[in-house]
């Protein structure tokens, strides 16, 4: 009963800290949850995530040879993809736990991956035609900085893709998917990781984030055509899509 009171009336998340702590919060976070990342993913989901980072892969319509970055790329699921596509994937994340099980899951593809920070991109303005970044952008101190960086490295004409959870527009349905994320998806956490907190996290920062409006709004800012928003579900995730 305790640990259902917990869940209905949480706590401040320990894994959301805003201003300068942010990064180093979100790297314990990552770090506790790697090595049972990918079959989380999976459980909130029901699977639905694969289906998602396809239709962001199609999105990207990568072409071989073109250069494509993912940032924050976790364990890889999107480098790999886009790579079977023919792009020259390069997959930037802070968390080397991360890195490793994308290491391992991407086997002999020609992927490179590096430890960077996604507020400051190490590579060269106009360097890649795909930049793409899913479930990340909402986890910067700074998002905004994080997606001028990603415009940053975008050659004229490249595409820019965000997939992340979103805001549904309905009320209703939007206060449902929030006790979905309230009150089931941190049992997962529990369950798997043995802390409830690491995904009780997901709500605390979708609550403080402008999620795909807000996304849409900035890639208009920087001038980026063709924006638009895919939502799924009702909205409860959304693909955001521009050209630089």
């Amino acid at each position: 009963m305790e640990f259902w009171a917990h869940l209905l009336m949480p706590e401040a998340n320990k894994y959301y800290q805003p201003g300068e702590q942010r990064a180093e919060r979100v790297k314990d976070l990552f770090s506790a949850i790697a090595p049972r990342y990918d079959l989380l993913n999976d459980l909130q989901s029901f699977g639905l995530h694969r289906r998602w980072k396809r239709r962001l892969v199609k999105l990207a319509a990568p072409q071989p040879g073109e250069g494509a970055l993912d940032v924050c790329c976790g364990t890889g699921d999107i480098a790999l993809a886009l790579a079977q596509r023919g792009a020259e994937v390069t997959g930037l994340d802070f968390n080397p736990a991360m890195l490793a099980i994308a290491q391992k899951k991407v086997g002999n593809a020609a992927i490179r991956f590096v430890s960077g920070d996604a507020q400051a991109l190490p590579f060269p303005d106009r360097s890649f035609e795909i930049v793409t970044v899913g479930y990340g952008l909402r986890n910067l101190s700074d998002w905004k900085m994080g997606l001028r960086e990603m415009w940053r490295v975008a050659k004229p004409g490249g595409r820019l893709l965000v997939l992340d959870f979103a805001r549904p527009d309905n009320p209703v349905w939007r206060g449902l998917y929030f006790a979905y994320l309230r009150c089931v998806v941190p049992v997962f956490g529990k369950l798997f990781c043995g802390d409830a907190q690491a995904y009780a996290y997901i709500l605390q920062s979708l609550k403080n984030y402008p999620a795909q409006h807000g996304v849409a709004e900035e890639m208009k800012a920087l001038q980026c055509s063709e924006v638009r928003i895919i939502t799924f579900l009702g909205g409860v995730m959304s693909i955001n899509y521009g050209k630089k």
